[in-house]
């Protein structure tokens, strides 16, 4: 084989091999996605909470970050009252349970007066459960969260 045969074989080869990498890496990704929100939604709002909170029950070492998020997002009586509930129950008050959730999903609830959302866990293989949370709309605080209003319950 010749050096002219040779460097286009190569260049041949290196052209398929790199075409079928980035195809293989593009099925991999899956289809784009995309996620949006606005900073006037309450629902949205809700949804930044839960994300940054499971993200930081994922993380090692975010205990400081799990208690200033419940300060920032949470009223202070809400807070007190969630502790309350921990100690009783020994499971975090925020999920209602003793792990983490795999996915969720926050949807408006439609309430009148306030932002009610119903927050619906996925924790692998087990039924999905849900929580409502409540937040005011001028504080933008959350102030319940539990199961009340959830139909079959």
């Amino acid at each position: 084989m010749d050096r002219k045969t040779r460097t286009a074989l190569t260049a041949g080869v290196l052209a398929v091999a790199l075409g079928l990498g980035a195809t293989a890496q593009a099925a991999s990704a899956g289809t784009p996605r995309s996620v949006s929100g606005k900073t006037s939604d309450n629902i949205t709002r809700i949804a930044d909470f839960y994300g940054a909170y499971i993200d930081a029950m994922n993380d090692e070492g975010s205990v400081k970050l799990r208690a200033a998020l419940r300060e920032h997002y949470l009223t202070p009586a809400f807070q007190k009252e969630l502790n309350a509930w921990e100690k009783k129950n020994h499971a975090n008050g925020v999920l209602r349970a003793q792990n983490v959730p795999l996915a969720w999903k926050v949807t408006d609830n439609g309430a009148v007066g306030h932002t009610e959302a119903v927050i619906t866990f996925t924790w692998g293989k087990s039924r999905p459960s849900k929580l409502i949370v409540d937040m005011t709309r001028d504080s933008r605080k959350i102030y319940h969260i539990g199961e009340k209003g959830i139909s079959g319950k």
